[in-house]
């Protein structure tokens, strides 16, 4: 007399098994360029743990330079009068509740309207590495003073497009004439100017090293 109860317990046993198998084999023998083309997630580290190093004068100290920016300040911008009447005409209760503006106003939300850098402050607004990627395997010494190593790592060294992730159309504020370029053109934001109030480079002599 056959055993089916047998039978089906060692199929219940084997089939995960195998299921597991086949997912490890495909992803093993999955094509290099699928692979390659795969976003490399990596980790935030926040703007404490920047400072460690870009607080040091001989360094540019751009710790300092970013606390007296407008990005410092981005999340305490939408608790104003001005933020919270601008939100009221959308139908948003309170701006620094709000997923759609603290996407833009803090690094914590890394333009998406969910809470993404789990370590990080809201509170903190837009930290370095809203520009410069998420810094977790690039923040060592070893790493950073090695300039297309950290870029490996997630270093990003932002351009135009990069502000423009925030400094758009969509956002509520925007004013289609708000610069004004060196030819005498009105424009919504222009990047050389606008790059000039945030400017925080090291010292050349230290680059050349």
């Amino acid at each position: 007399m056959v055993n089916f109860s047998s039978k089906t317990k060692r199929i219940s046993i084997i089939h995960p098994l195998v299921s597991a198998f086949l997912l490890l084999f495909a992803i093993i023998f999955q094509p290099v360029e699928i692979l390659a083309s795969a976003p490399i997630r990596h980790n935030y580290v926040g703007v404490d743990l920047c400072k460690l190093c870009h607080k040091k004068k001989e360094l540019g100290d751009q710790y300092d330079i970013w606390t007296n920016t407008h990005h410092s300040k981005a999340f305490y911008t939408l608790g104003t009068p001005e933020a919270r009447g601008i939100a009221a005409k959308a139908g948003i209760e309170n701006p620094q509740q709000n997923k759609k503006c603290l996407r833009c106003h803090s690094t914590a939300y890394a333009f998406t309207e969910e809470k993404t850098a789990k370590d990080l402050r809201v509170e903190d607004g837009v930290q370095c590495e809203s520009c410069h990627g998420a810094g977790a395997d690039y923040s060592y010494g070893e790493v950073m003073w090695n300039l297309e190593q950290a870029k490996v790592n997630g270093l990003i060294m932002p351009t135009e497009e990069t502000c423009r992730k925030c400094h758009n159309p969509e956002s509520p504020t925007w004013d289609p004439e708000r610069d004004t370029t060196p030819e005498g053109n009105k424009v919504g934001f222009y990047f050389p100017l606008r790059w000039k109030m945030i400017e925080h480079h090291r010292p050349l002599k230290e680059i050349r090293k």
